[in-house]
């Protein structure tokens, strides 16, 4: 950072990092604009061969993707130049754009007419490069990048990019890699490719089928702990079968197709994803994520910690469930709500009457829930927002889109139970829940379920998981997960704090009080609690160095539940930081 190449790009910082190299941000002092520059990095040591190889492997990726400069799904490449005998590779700076993995690790999987919007964008893009013989070999999430568009959608413009191991075989081209290298992505690899075949348009659509797999069930479909063995999934096995695919699953298992011959080529994926896509799902797919809720702090309870008690709200008398049926699922939940979709006023209620809700649910959104009759998961809930996400029941955790609203409501609960999955092991007391469109509001919803988290005996009183934000104050114990950092400012005020730094605490397990203790009891008998059920010896502590801890709420008490968070702490009292197992 601070550097200044060939006497006119002012490196700001960097973008990301790759096999090839570092991506920076610059500013071009001759232009006053930003421009994007990727930089090759040698690791070291690095030999002639090698040296060489990553040079010319740059200037061609810079010639290639130069080639196709004004094609609207590609990274514009504005020059190529060399600075202390290494080239860089001067490029459009898409501002606000995330690539394809980031966006689904945040936002959870795409709905399937979004994925065929952005797979008929890339497919445009690889198909303007086969025309020219250049055949792109490493289609993948993170090379496709989704930024705004010149009218605002946030994710309406999408860019294919890294041609840094494109090839142009029927120009003589010479393949800038060593003989022994296998070239691509494991699980991303076409198997003729993954076997030592050469490089073909087919195999670009193969690694299509891959990356528009990943962005609708979330994981790829030969996901494996190791690159071998998903290299030996894409030789010898067929993909997991989808389960949120929806109308996509005839295209996916086409382009996955082991026998290159049996794929649809360019023309007819075409066809294909254009029949999925409608404008509706177009619009419905692109809103912007809620952010984080403001700060909150523990109060007033004399236990470690509790908050000062709940805020009263008034409760919301059930809708006529006339015409309405409600199905509760064992372990998470939903509800089919059928019939009509607009309230007496007109409002459009993309999820029937009975839950109320006057707008799409966005990731990220708090929610209260009241339930008729009292009884939590027996029947359909009220559901309102709230905006501050202060006492909240739960909050969209994600989406999964489906074909249609009967595959919608024949599929959703048990897609939100695999997306909710990792969250809910790491929280005490939630249960999955998914939020599925009505038959005429489907479309509205953005033809998707809401997958929502929801306090399995009582409010989760703040965002849990991924939409916390560090160094904000924890409203209660709800929201308090296995793997959190802790600094401890006093015995009722915890922050959560980033693990790569300092830290007091380390929270490691649950563990759950008589009926008989009191909140006011907790305080002395949770330490002991914790240390016979989650002792630090058990999470690779030294337990002559640590101790257990433990935090209670009345959040817990007020459900009946009585749960307690176990931690790890020093016993000298000093901070934890690089030293956890």
């Amino acid at each position: 950072m601070g550097r200044v190449i060939a006497g006119r790009y002012l490196l700001l910082h960097r973008l990301g990092s790759g096999g090839m190299g570092h991506v920076w941000l610059a500013h071009d002092r001759r232009l006053a604009c930003e421009v994007a520059l990727k930089e090759v990095v040698f690791r070291e040591p690095a030999g002639a061969e090698e040296r060489e190889a990553r040079v010319a492997r740059a200037r061609a990726e810079a010639r290639h993707a130069a080639g196709l400069r004004d094609h609207p799904h590609v990274v514009t490449v504005h020059d190529v130049l060399e600075h202390e005998g290494l080239p860089w590779i001067v490029m459009e700076y898409v501002a606000d754009a995330v690539d394809l993995r980031e966006l689904v690790a945040r936002q959870g999987p795409l709905a399937p007419a979004e994925c065929a919007r952005v797979g008929l964008a890339v497919l445009d893009a690889l198909a303007a490069g086969h025309r020219r013989g250049v055949l792109h070999r490493d289609v993948k999430p993170a090379n496709i990048l989704l930024a705004p568009d010149r009218t605002g959608a946030p994710y309406g413009r999408v860019l294919l990019t890294d041609y840094g191991i494109s090839v142009q075989p029927a120009a003589g081209e010479p393949r800038y890699t060593l003989a022994s290298a296998l070239v691509g992505t494991a699980g991303y690899l076409a198997p003729e490719r993954a076997t030592g075949g050469a490089p073909t348009p087919a195999a670009d659509l193969f690694s299509l089928g891959c990356t528009l797999y990943f962005a609708v069930e979330g994981r790829g479909p030969f996901e494996r702990e190791s690159q071998l063995a998903q290299l030996t999934a894409v030789v010898t096995e067929e993909p997991r079968p989808p389960v949120r695919a929806g109308a996509l699953e005839p295209v996916l298992r086409a382009l996955l197709a082991k026998d290159p011959g049996r794929r649809p080529d360019a023309a007819a994926t075409e066809a294909l994803l254009g029949g999925i896509v409608t404008a509706q799902a177009d619009g419905a797919n692109t809103r912007t994520r809620t952010g984080p809720s403001p700060e909150r702090r523990w109060s007033g309870s004399p236990a470690r910690p509790g908050p000062s008690g709940r805020h009263r709200r008034s409760r919301v008398p059930p809708a006529v469930l006339a015409g309405l049926l409600a199905l509760a699922l064992a372990g998470g939940g939903a509800w089919y709500a059928l019939g009509r979709q607009a309230s007496s006023e007109g409002t459009v209620l993309p999820y029937g009457e009975a839950v109320g809700l006057g707008r799409t649910l966005r990731d990220g959104d708090c929610v209260l829930a009241d339930w008729p009759g009292g009884a939590r998961f027996s029947s359909v809930p009220r559901l309102t927002l709230d905006p501050g996400c202060r006492v909240a029941d739960g909050q969209v955790m994600g989406f999964v889109g489906a074909g249609s609203a009967a595959a919608a409501r024949g599929q959703g609960a048990a897609a939100c139970e695999e997306l909710t999955s990792e969250i809910r092991g790491r929280l005490a007391d939630v249960r999955s829940y998914a939020v599925v469109p009505t038959e005429d509001g489907f479309a509205d919803a953005g033809r998707r379920t809401a997958c929502l988290v929801l306090g399995a005996h009582g409010p989760v009183y703040g965002p849990p998981g991924r939409h916390r934000r560090p160094g904000s104050a924890f409203a209660d114990t709800a929201t308090m997960q296995k793997r959190d950092c802790l600094d401890t400012r006093s015995n009722r005020d915890a922050r959560l704090v980033s693990c790569a730094g300092p830290y007091d605490e380390l929270v490691v397990g649950f563990t759950r009080l008589g009926a008989g203790v009191t909140l006011a009891e907790a305080r002395t008998e949770s330490d002991a609690a914790c240390a016979r059920e989650a002792p630090p010896g058990d999470h690779g502590f030294d337990p002559s160095v640590y101790e257990s801890g433990s935090w209670s709420s009345g959040g817990a008490w007020k459900s009946g539940t009585h749960y307690v968070v176990c931690t790890v702490r020093r016993q000298n009292g000093g901070t934890m930081e690089g030293d956890t197992p």
